[in-house]
């Protein structure tokens, strides 16, 4: 299996929309995504890439380079990564966390880090597989 990493093109923000949606139970619609798109495509800071297979997308992983008080280079915040249902375990999710991971030391970022909702249990099993610890919790408050 041939996958491909590239940066997300307009093309693909229905496929990422979808993905985000049906994979991560997200609810944004193609004004929200598009709308993101326009803000960020020109800062530098956020990246996200597609995994395509025979020119399909069949994931992506997104991210933000954020400024810590200490961290002269900050670090990578993951926001989201979701490989297709019936494409999960061929070994896509690890594709794009080791291309995230060698954008961010290309980039002189040392740390990454990343959310993920407590019951996605598989995707815990997931990230410690790849090294990630998780030493703390993360809070969320709806304004």
């Amino acid at each position: 299996m041939d996958i491909t990493i590239r940066e997300i093109e307009e093309k693909d923000y229905l496929d990422v929309l979808s993905l985000g949606n049906n994979e991560l139970d997200c609810k944004h619609n193609y004004e929200d995504i598009t709308t993101h798109y326009l803000r960020v495509k020109d800062d530098n800071r956020y990246k996200t890439f597609v995994a395509l297979l025979d020119d399909e997308v069949v994931g992506f992983i997104s991210s933000v380079w954020s400024y810590e008080i200490g961290r002269e280079l900050g670090f990578m915040h993951i926001v989201g990564l979701a490989v297709k249902s019936d494409m999960q375990n061929k070994g896509i999710g690890t594709k794009l966390i080791k291309h995230i991971e060698k954008y961010a030391k290309e980039k002189g970022i040392t740390s990454i880090i990343l959310n993920s909702g407590v019951q996605r249990t598989n995707a815990h099993a997931f990230y410690k597989n790849k090294g990630y610890d998780n030493r703390s919790w993360c809070f969320n408050k709806k304004l």
